[in-house]
């Protein structure tokens, strides 16, 4: 049975995955991947919205208002090293061109336009490895909540070693109840190495009123509008993830399932 949850990519080329508030019945946080060729254009004006360009293979130019603001990306896929992005604030013109064959992510939230333009290079983007043993994974925090340079974007890339889990143990953050947990919506957008590869998101509330366990294969989308929501990865096959997540606060707290929190003093 299919999940109102799971997006798999429209095509391949051009748009494959396009998420609007309107689209995932949310407020906040918006998600798109083109697949474009040498030469080819995006434009988009971003209206009363932020967004952090993330380019996961190849490389493109990014122009905001007429001017260019730089040439990001360079990687010949997302495990293939750590991102290089931009940031783009609200009622701007912006235009992606592509100057090798890629593909890259639009993350976008609401925004007021009190920060400039920038470029995310690859040493201001920070390190860290979560977990021990099989539930080990490495982070490239892009916009964290440390970070100043958004208003509500939080953007991050995570690669599980085959066979590993992530977002683990299963943790939620859909209540704005600070500072015990914060809300914030969530998507997903997976990659798999070699590409054939899939892995398993559930995603579920306490209640179980919703209770999903999603099959995620190269380039699909899971989107988290609330509950607890694991991954794990099938042996043999490393799982990359871009996260985007937004809400009422640029905050990130979240809170385990009672039933597995034993398993972070294990």
């Amino acid at each position: 049975m299919s999940s109102h949850l799971h997006l798999r990519p429209r095509g391949t080329s051009g748009c494959i995955h396009e998420v609007t508030p309107q689209s995932a019945h949310w407020t906040y946080v918006g998600f798109a991947v083109h697949r474009l060729a040498a030469g080819e254009v995006v434009t988009v004006d971003t209206g009363s919205r932020e967004f952090c360009v993330v380019p996961l293979a190849g490389s493109v130019n990014v122009e905001v208002g007429g001017h260019l603001l730089g040439s990001i990306g360079g990687r010949e896929g997302p495990f293939a090293g750590p991102p290089s992005s931009a940031y783009v604030p609200p009622r701007a013109h912006m235009v992606l061109k592509a100057t090798s064959p890629c593909e890259v992510a639009l993350c976008s939230a609401p925004a007021q336009g009190l920060l400039p333009a920038r470029l995310i290079a690859p040493s201001d983007v920070g390190q860290e490895t979560r977990g021990k043993g099989s539930n080990t994974r490495h982070v490239a925090n892009i916009l964290p909540d440390s970070s100043p340079h958004a208003e509500s974007l939080l953007v991050v890339e995570v690669i599980t070693p085959a066979g590993n889990w992530s977002s683990y143990p299963p943790h939620k953050h859909d209540r704005d109840a600070l500072p015990a947990e914060s809300q914030l919506e969530e998507t997903y957008y997976h990659r798999f190495n070699p590409p054939q590869g899939y892995g398993v998101q559930r995603v579920y509330t306490d209640d179980r009123a919703l209770d999903e366990t999603i099959t995620v294969e190269d380039r699909d989308v899971v989107l988290v509008p609330r509950g607890y929501h694991p991954v794990g990865a099938a042996h043999g096959y490393d799982l990359f993830y871009l996260n985007v997540m937004a809400g009422p606060k640029r905050i990130w707290k979240f809170h385990n399932d009672p039933a597995h929190e034993w398993l972070m003093k294990a």
